[in-house]
């Protein structure tokens, strides 16, 4: 859980998460992404410092410009732990669509012997 811990701690604050979203398209300088949101660069930069220390994001320097791109691993990571509550929560819905159907049958007997 604690890389998954990290990646939603940084995820939390709304201009990081924007981040994340904008970077889905593909790669982006730190210029292109203070325009997009309309931040200034050096909060833009600060963000991106947050979202690189906890692994979402990779800089790639190319001249003078900083290249952003994002990290695959910790948001598979953090799709694997979802997928574990999507499974519990359909386990029990399946246990209680069983259970439904045990009633059903349970009132359709009481009915019939009516």
């Amino acid at each position: 859980m604690g890389g998954t811990t990290t990646t939603l701690s940084a995820l939390a604050e709304p201009n990081r998460l924007r981040i994340v979203e904008l970077l889905r398209d593909g790669p982006l300088t730190v210029g292109e992404i203070a325009d997009r949101l309309g931040l200034g660069q050096p909060q833009a930069s600060k963000h991106l410092r947050v979202l690189s220390e906890a692994g979402l994001v990779e800089v790639h320097p190319s001249a003078n410009r900083r290249i952003y791109k994002l990290r695959p691993q910790p948001l598979q990571e953090l799709e694997s732990w979802v997928e574990s509550f999507r499974r519990l929560w359909e386990e029990r819905f399946d246990r209680l669509d069983d259970y439904l159907l045990e009633l059903q049958g349970k009132v359709r007997k009481q009915e019939d012997e009516k």
